[in-house]
């Protein structure tokens, strides 16, 4: 007997995939949990198991292709069994036959929205027939939305750049038009969504590392044992926990009924990847010690670049830390991961020459000595509509703090 292999429900928002490429071809002989196909989504490219044994008799699918969850995608089973065959609409399946879920037996195409769609869709004022779809059948997705969304809001300050984009792109002879990936395409609607909905306000500290850096070489070893790196990431997400706890409220993100406070501290952190980059979460971040989060840090990281991230682990965030200094980065403005209220950015760490001085007086004075510290710059981008200035550098000077005065 044949067994379907169906494009899964990534995520509660995910109602769509693109198969981006198939691992086996039709006869090849495939185990249980082996990776059969890659797909690609707005939220994450994975790699997608075989559901059975035995030998991939068909591809239905083919590469390129973005079809909705639930859509069978291939069949499965013994070296000259028949593929499975999808009953016709109102046709009862064949006794011992697999049964699956086809599109034609609820609605398809524009007929069909999504309850993400639906409420964008009323929450502003959208006439979904002015929409277009790119879904299968027509469908209108998220990533439809938020484009015509996105495009609404820049034609109204510039109407005539919006005609000359749509008009097409101009190119040089030289010129190279790279086609816009899965998630590229994704990671750029976000970051225009997250500018159009959070006014954003920059906050900049510097911290002092020199504790944070003598306390690293003394136990990037000890605390490495098993074969892991110690690096100043799981120093910083620990300095947010610290931040959270002294400021809660930027734990929290905004919605129409309240701003919404999180009781537990899910970190993110940005990894970047070929392409682009996702942010996984360290779920309950507050309850590791700092080698469980260097642990948490490595795994995520590792499998973040191997795409083999599961969906779950790039969800339920409540915070964001990019460690963009990792680059050469001092000094970074970044964006809000929506719906949350908040990001910091860590600069890299360089020595700089420094004033230290025991007098109160900002005036130079007797006791002034200048020395050579490693010095980080710490970039907290806010949503304004949850925080205030007091609020923000309250969260910042806590996060400071923490690394300024690393103990243990």
């Amino acid at each position: 007997m044949a067994t379907l292999v169906k494009m899964p429900q990534l995520g509660e928002s995910v109602v769509e995939g693109t198969v981006v490429r198939w691992l086996k071809a039709p006869g090849d002989a495939v185990a249980k949990h082996e990776p059969l196909l890659e797909i690609s989504t707005d939220k994450i490219d994975t790699e997608v198991p075989a559901p059975a044994d035995g030998v991939l008799l068909e591809i239905l699918v083919t590469e390129g292709m973005t079809v909705a969850a639930g859509t069978q995608l291939a069949t499965i089973g013994a070296p000259g069994t028949a593929p499975a065959q999808i009953p016709t609409p109102g046709q009862p399946p064949q006794e011992g036959k697999p049964t699956a879920t086809q599109p034609a037996e609820r609605a398809t195409g524009r007929a069909f929205i999504s309850p993400v769609v639906a409420r964008m869709a009323a929450e502003h004022g959208v006439d979904l027939a002015q929409v277009k779809g790119t879904g299968l059948g027509g469908r209108i997705t998220k990533k439809d939305m938020e484009a015509f969304l996105a495009a609404a809001s820049t034609t109204a300050v510039a109407p005539a750049q919006v005609t000359a984009l749509s008009a097409g792109v101009e190119t040089g002879a030289e010129d190279v038009l790279q086609p816009l990936t899965t998630m590229r395409r994704a990671l750029a609607q976000h970051m225009v969504q997250s500018k159009h909905s959070s006014p954003h306000v920059t906050t900049i500290m510097e911290a002092d590392m020199t504790r944070v850096v003598r306390h690293r070489e003394s136990n990037k070893r000890t605390l490495t044992l098993d074969g892991e790196t110690l690096t100043y990431t799981p120093y910083f997400v620990a300095a947010i926990v610290a931040g959270l706890r002294a400021a809660p409220e930027a734990n929290s993100r905004f919605t129409n009924e309240g701003i919404l406070l999180l009781r537990h501290i899910h970190v993110g952190i940005a990894v970047a990847v070929e392409g682009g980059l996702f942010v996984p979460v360290i779920r309950n971040a507050d309850a590791l010690s700092l080698a469980g989060l260097a642990r948490a840090v490595n795994d995520l990281a590792r499998r973040a670049r191997a795409s083999q991230l599961l969906p779950a682990e790039i969800q339920g965030g409540t915070f964001t830390l990019t460690n963009h200094g990792t680059g050469g980065s001092l000094i970074g403005t970044p964006i809000i991961h929506q719906p949350q209220s908040g990001i910091l950015g860590a600069g890299a760490i360089v020595k700089r020459p420094v004033v230290r001085s025991t007098a109160h007086s900002l005036l130079p004075h007797a006791d002034d000595t200048i020395a050579i510290r490693p010095m980080c710059y710490l970039s907290y981008t806010f949503d304004h509509r949850v925080l205030d200035g007091a609020q923000a550098d309250r969260f910042l000077a806590a996060v400071q703090a923490k690394l300024e005065n690393w103990d243990s």
